[in-house]
């Protein structure tokens, strides 16, 4: 099975699109990710229906049983992340601020904290007309998105079957999300925009990809709002020897698919014709077709 994951530098640059669009182009059994945890919105181009929901609890926090607790703030007094707060005439846990080190239960002399599980968000596995969905839903101010990200690559690893090709929506930046979203990868698409802070990000997400020893191409969204903008990032991409293998106009269409919740190559218009083209070069490189 093939694997590859779209990605992009910054938010905004027109990833998701991307990524349902190359949905409905792609031949053979598909299987596909949204690994964009923080923001899951893959769904709704894609009408996916629910198969299975399940907790994800990601790393364990602490917990401070007052009825064994003395009082003596050690744990408040240790803890570097201020998680710890005196409040109504007892210790409590902001959960939220909580990194998981466990230094509290190691300096408290009365054993009164301990690490327990918390419900961070939840994994879902869904059916769309083109094949499996995993994908994910993290609760407002909770972290761990990259092992997220790594449990929503493994329920599709486990439910693809003998599909042709995974797809991947990514996230956004170079931190952990990104980095377990391209582990194990064939490939990747960087969708960047002509703007001085894509051309920036752009830099930044290839390094970290090419680290990881995938190939990688380059898509530029909305390339004629800028084409300055447009050139130099050709010029980076071409100096590095990475493939450029879409320019995609801007086109209002776009936005009436997406408010129609629809991937754009269900229409005939300029970007859906280019979103064709680029994808006619990546799936002969990958050898998907």
């Amino acid at each position: 099975m093939k694997k590859l994951a779209v990605i992009s530098g910054k938010g905004g640059t027109g990833k998701t699109m991307m990524t349902g669009a190359l949905a409905t182009l792609a031949s053979g059994r598909i299987a596909l990710a949204d690994c964009d945890v923080d923001a899951a919105n893959l769904e709704i181009l894609l009408s996916p229906e629910m198969i299975s929901s399940e907790p994800y609890y990601g790393q364990k926090v602490s917990f401070i049983d007052n009825d064994l607790c003395i009082w003596c703030g050690s744990c408040k007094d240790s803890c570097r992340f201020d998680a710890i707060v005196y409040e109504n005439d007892r210790f409590r846990v902001n959960p939220q601020k909580c990194e998981g080190c466990a230094v509290c239960t190691i300096v408290c002399p009365a054993g009164a904290t301990s690490m327990i599980s918390q419900e961070k968000g939840r994994i879902f596995l869904s059916k769309t007309s083109i094949g499996l969905l995993a994908h994910a839903r993290l609760n407002p101010g909770s972290g761990s998105s990259g092992l997220l990200i790594t449990e929503v690559r493994k329920l599709i690893d486990r439910n693809a079957g003998d599909a042709d090709l995974l797809l991947i929506d990514g996230p956004p930046g170079i931190g952990c999300p990104l980095i377990a979203t391209v582990s194990g990868v064939d490939a990747v698409l960087v969708v960047t925009e002509p703007s001085r802070s894509g051309l920036h990000d752009l830099q930044r997400v290839i390094r970290v990809a090419e680290d990881f020893g995938v190939d990688v191409y380059v898509a530029i969204n909305r390339y004629d709002l800028e084409e300055d903008v447009s050139a130099e990032i050709t010029d980076y991409c071409t100096e590095i020897g990475v493939k450029i293998v879409g320019r995609i106009p801007f086109d209002s269409n776009v936005i009436r698919a997406v408010r129609n919740m629809e991937p754009v190559t269900v229409y005939d218009t300029p970007a859906a014709s280019a979103i064709k083209e680029l994808w006619n070069i990546i799936s002969t490189d990958m050898g998907i077709i």
